[in-house]
């Protein structure tokens, strides 16, 4: 996997787009004046977070003695399901904070953008080649940052896509999210099946 596909995947896990609207509905009743301030705030606490599971990935799998193949089969799967989701959205939203009350670290830095399909895929990506951490970081970094321009302008790509719009595009990033997992799974039994051969 190059940097690039890397980017892509991990942009289509945070689901900016699918965060839209819960983020407007946090946001929507704090003081206007501390929006952006707090929304930088766990934008950059996410990113802390995630930069933390993809440097201790390695070592967690160590740790518990896990096999690539194993956690390779693992992410296709909860990816899968993530991507269902993203398809085929349940009723519901965000657990409710009161009226003015700021969000600190829950539910916007975690598990809105630093969810667990998220931090699965970083050690994955570090256990399946931790030579390439650099790559790793910069996809991280790319994709995270994409996702924050769209977080930090989410009042005008609301306005722009419209509800159904969003709808459209979360669904459209589903699909591609599925077939991106249905590949981990088949590497993974690939890989799995030619060690016990």
């Amino acid at each position: 996997m190059d940097i690039f596909s890397a980017t892509v995947m991990l942009f289509l896990i945070m689901d900016p787009l699918g965060n839209l609207p819960i983020f407007a509905s946090i946001l929507r009743h704090i003081d206007p004046a501390k929006r952006r301030k707090v929304l930088i705030r766990e934008l950059l606490f996410a990113l802390a977070i995630m930069m933390l599971f993809l440097y201790a990935g390695e070592a967690i799998l160590t740790f518990l003695n896990l096999r690539p193949e194993s956690v390779s089969i693992a992410g296709g799967i909860i990816l899968f399901l993530i991507a269902l989701k993203m398809i085929f959205p349940q009723p519901g939203g965000v657990v409710g904070l009161a009226a003015g009350e700021e969000p600190f670290i829950v539910p916007m830095a975690i598990p809105l953008m630093a969810g667990p399909s998220i931090l699965a895929t970083l050690i994955l990506l570090a256990h399946t080649d931790s030579s390439r951490m650099s790559d790793w970081t910069i996809a991280l970094v790319l994709s995270w940052a994409a996702s924050a321009v769209i977080l930090m302008f989410y009042q005008l790509f609301t306005r722009l896509l419209g509800e159904k719009g969003l709808t459209a595009v979360e669904r459209l990033m589903g699909m591609v999210l599925v077939m991106i997992s249905v590949q981990m799974l088949l590497d993974g039994l690939s890989d799995y099946f030619n060690k016990v051969a």
